[in-house]
């Protein structure tokens, strides 16, 4: 009977271990402007937030006075920057820079998961003006990553 007890215990330990993660986002902002003039990085925060500070509640079209902060309130001072190449060049797509870019990125990644963080998901987009003459734009990758607490 102890040993069923012992056993049940340590199982709902490890259920109650396996649902309390920790994430961490690291966002890849790659320009996509010609000639190398835009700017890419990787960055990641190294601030801890709180986000229900900053979050308000409306009801019957009231808000509330919770969460009332300005915008230059919500910018964090302390993260990290890592500097990419752009996907273009005075040619066109530099493919050698691209190349650089996911060696970049595979040691971040790797970097991480020697600190237990295991890779949970990816998301990404593009923006462009898209216009006829367009020339600006950038390629904008979330990678979320998770540990337990």
């Amino acid at each position: 009977m102890i040993r069923l007890l012992l056993l049940l215990s340590l199982v709902l330990a490890t259920a109650v271990e396996l649902a309390a993660q920790q994430y961490k986002v690291v966002t890849i902002v790659e320009s996509i402007v010609p000639m190398g003039i835009g700017r890419s990085r990787m960055v990641e925060h190294t601030s801890l937030v709180n986000s229900d500070a900053s979050t308000t509640e409306r009801t019957d079209g009231k808000k509330s006075d919770q969460g009332d902060v300005k915008r230059k309130d919500l910018k964090i001072d302390e993260f990290k920057e890592t500097k990419l190449l752009n996907f273009y060049s005075g040619v066109g797509i530099n493919f050698q820079n691209i190349a650089s870019n996911d060696a970049m990125i595979s040691d971040k990644i790797n970097k991480l998961a020697l600190e237990g963080w295991g890779l949970a998901f990816v998301t990404s987009g593009v923006e462009s003006d898209a216009g006829s003459s367009d020339g600006n734009g950038i390629f904008i990758t979330w990678l979320i990553f998770s540990k337990p607490n």
